[in-house]
């Protein structure tokens, strides 16, 4: 079995905001900041609704029978709607078990949000038993299956009063957790054209996911004792390995906490 731990960042969708707000003529950076103003009058809060976010990078951790592979698709010049149809594809051939953080209430609705604009198909994604019997008591729609594992919900029970961040759970169990900046940064990082910085922050994102992940399978007994320290030497051997400056950096801060 094919497991696909993912994660996505956004920044504001500023032709959505001229036409929702009747911003012609205004610069990416003031409509922008237009929309966070807007959205802070009305809720208290910066973050975006959900239908205002554009992808701009989606990274992953591929466990799969033989091999680990850390990467982010596509380049930084890949548009949008090839980032989320790539996605998409890669569920399509390989059926992987997608793990999260947040995916449920975040990554997902985004992405199916931009697959609906791009125009992408992603039929293996909504399979609901139809074409696939398999697919009808395990699918990747159920809050309660296991072909997706949002592990911030699953963590906290369902509840959200028990909800953690990811840093804050990747610093409970020794993990690196935020390296570098964290989400409210990427617009910035955007703005300054550090695509490469964005991609990079999101890879440690899904490392610290896998890693999460990784303890949660012990705790249920998906894993034994001895395969979940198989696993951690498998991550860490990829790591040695890897000429990234980001995913060596990774590395140094986790065995430090160790």
């Amino acid at each position: 079995m094919n497991t696909l731990v993912f994660d996505i960042e956004t920044v504001p969708d500023v032709a959505l905001g001229r036409r929702l707000y009747n911003l012609e003529g205004l610069a990416d950076e003031q409509v922008a900041k237009a929309m966070f103003a807007l959205r802070r009058q009305g809720t208290g809060r910066d973050f975006l609704p959900l239908e205002q976010q554009r992808v701009v990078a989606i990274s992953c951790v591929l466990r799969s029978r033989d091999a680990l592979t850390v990467w982010s698709l596509g380049d930084v010049h890949t548009p949008e709607g090839e980032l989320v149809q790539r996605f998409f594809d890669g569920i399509d051939k390989y059926s992987p078990d997608l793990i999260s953080w947040n995916g449920s209430g975040f990554d997902l609705p985004v992405l199916t949000y931009r697959a609906l604009l791009h125009g992408v198909q992603a039929t293996r994604y909504w399979e609901t038993g139809e074409e696939d019997p398999a697919f009808r008591y395990n699918n990747y729609l159920s809050r309660y299956h296991w072909r997706h594992t949002d592990l911030m919900d699953v963590l906290a029970a369902y509840q959200g009063r028990g909800r953690a961040s990811l840093a804050s759970m990747a610093t409970l169990l020794g993990l690196p957790g935020k390296l570098g900046f964290d989400g409210s940064q990427v617009w910035e990082a955007w703005r300054g054209g550090n695509i490469a910085g964005i991609r990079a922050y999101c890879e440690t994102d899904v490392l610290n996911t896998w890693l999460i992940w990784l303890r949660f399978a012990q705790l249920r007994g998906a894993l034994s004792r001895e395969e979940h320290t198989a696993e951690i030497q498998r991550v860490k051997g990829y790591l040695r390995a890897a000429a990234e400056p980001h995913l060596a950096e990774f590395l140094r801060v986790w065995e430090a906490a160790a």
